[in-house]
């Protein structure tokens, strides 16, 4: 069988590329919608607000839940860093100040960096509590990504994930951010490397 010839090599690749051109809303849109993967809310033992917004959408969204009964508490996430204060630590005064009550709220400080070391540093805690069912609240762009690391960490409980609203990223348009785009490329490389188990 004869190899194609150069000229139809360059015919695919222009083809190729045609589509691309043509598609290029449906296949960015596509790639971007695919970061996001949540559970619709149920009720739970608790709801578990990841650290990393520093927009406060998150924990908003958790105490929102508790709110709306799907949970009796919010589990804060709070690694240490911004001048030696935890995260949790700013996280609960501001959903503070916007109406929701502190008795909500019950903070877990630690020192994790990446989204699985926090999940690692939290998990005692979380099993001394005794929460078998629980909702995970991160940004909609970190849904996917979250939930496959805390499932692994935790096969034996049940969790569900909830998405936040992003003030940059939307999955659909994410491109025409300067933002989103910073994140979208962030989120596919450590979507990638934990593929190969980077």
């Amino acid at each position: 069988m004869r190899p194609p010839s150069r000229a139809r090599r360059w015919l695919f690749v222009l083809a190729l590329a045609v589509i691309a051109v043509i598609f290029h809303s449906q296949i960015l849109g596509a790639l971007g919608g695919y970061l996001v993967h949540t559970d619709p809310p149920q009720k739970a033992d608790a709801v578990l607000v990841l650290a990393g917004d520093s927009w406060g959408n998150r924990i908003l969204t958790g105490a929102q839940l508790v709110r709306d009964g799907y949970a009796p508490k919010v589990l804060v996430s709070g690694p240490d860093g911004a001048y030696g204060l935890y995260e949790s630590d700013l996280a609960i005064p501001f959903a503070a100040k916007r109406g929701y009550p502190e008795a909500y709220f019950v903070p877990l400080r630690h020192s994790g960096r990446s989204t699985r070391a926090e999940a690692v540093a939290l998990m005692p805690e979380i099993r001394r509590e005794g929460i078998r069912r629980m909702l995970l609240v991160t940004s909609n762009y970190h849904t996917r990504r979250a939930g496959r690391i805390f499932h692994e960490v935790a096969p034996d409980l049940t969790i569900l994930v909830v998405g936040a609203p992003d003030r940059d990223y939307a999955p659909q348009g994410w491109w025409h951010n300067r933002e989103a785009q910073k994140t979208f490329v962030t989120e596919w490389e450590k979507t990638i490397a934990g593929w190969f188990g980077i």
